[in-house]
């Protein structure tokens, strides 16, 4: 897939997150938003996923660590066809199969529920164990936010992880440099979260998020890596796309208004309609 299709498929993810979070009245654009390129790229071009066969056994697996970020995950699940686009409007609601949070057992193309910051990481390094003792050529992909690696069983398991030599597994740390409570750097710095992976024994990609060269470049590098887990940094903008989103650490957890909603969607609509130029 070229450049300009991942474009358009991101743009429209974009209209999914806000769509759904507008209408629950609640939920986390900001994070949904800053990784919603690392969503389309890995659903609509790197892993092998299908569809019409979510469970298939050789597929590859990916685990929403930080699981608030839902809305990112399941607009790019609607958009890849795993369930109705319409369906993105019952978010957080009662009665809808799309929770809060990721839950494996009523979302199709959800590998493992996810919410409790720091433990979706573990939950991929299992699967990458268990594809190794199993001798299966699946790899695992795991989402975290650069907030999130605060948690301590991050680094155990980014600890296991490397002494088991897991090469199946690609950790991907959305790095938008914001969390709930304000600057990642001020609330408790990770930093240099490159350093930290290397020193796990991770093979270590500084990446742009929303260069999709980049990315494609990241991910074969992450696959051809022999003898190591890879971690890549990817370094992005919170609240991608919409002008009075981008870099505001309040747009973390919580939902636009209707004049807020019309606005950001108008910021898309025009993004798409350059795109459709080119």
């Amino acid at each position: 897939m070229n450049n300009l299709e991942l474009a358009k498929i991101a743009n429209e993810v974009r209209k999914g997150i806000l769509t759904g979070v507008h209408s629950a009245k609640a939920g986390h654009p900001g994070g949904s938003l800053s990784a919603a390129d690392i969503f389309t790229f890995l659903y609509f071009e790197e892993m092998n996923v299908d569809p019409k066969e979510p469970k298939k056994e050789d597929r590859d697996r990916f685990v929403l660590s930080k699981g608030h970020t839902a809305p990112g995950l399941y607009a790019t699940l609607a958009a890849k066809g795993f369930f109705p686009t319409e369906d993105l409007t019952t978010l957080r609601k009662i009665g809808s199969y799309l929770q809060g949070h990721p839950d494996m057992k009523h979302i199709p193309g959800v590998d493992m529920s996810s919410g409790s910051l720091g433990q979706g990481i573990s939950a991929a390094v299992g699967m990458a164990l268990g594809a190794k003792m199993d001798n299966k050529n699946f790899r695992v992909y795991t989402l975290l936010g650069d907030g999130e690696i605060q948690e301590g069983q991050v680094w155990e398991a980014a600890m296991f992880a490397g002494h088991r030599e897991l090469d199946n597994l690609c950790v991907i740390v959305d790095n938008n440099g914001l969390q709930i409570d304000g600057n990642v750097a001020d609330v408790c710095s990770p930093y240099p979260i490159d350093k930290k992976f290397e020193a796990f024994n991770f093979h270590v990609i500084n990446v742009d998020a929303h260069d999709f060269d980049a990315l494609r470049a990241a991910f074969k590098e992450a696959r051809e890596t022999k003898g190591m887990p890879t971690a890549i940094i990817a370094n992005s903008i919170k609240g991608k796309g919409v002008s009075f989103m981008e870099g505001i650490a309040d747009w973390h957890g919580k939902a636009p208004n209707d004049e807020e909603f019309k606005i950001a969607m108008a910021d898309l609509e025009k993004v798409g309609a350059e795109l459709c130029q080119k």
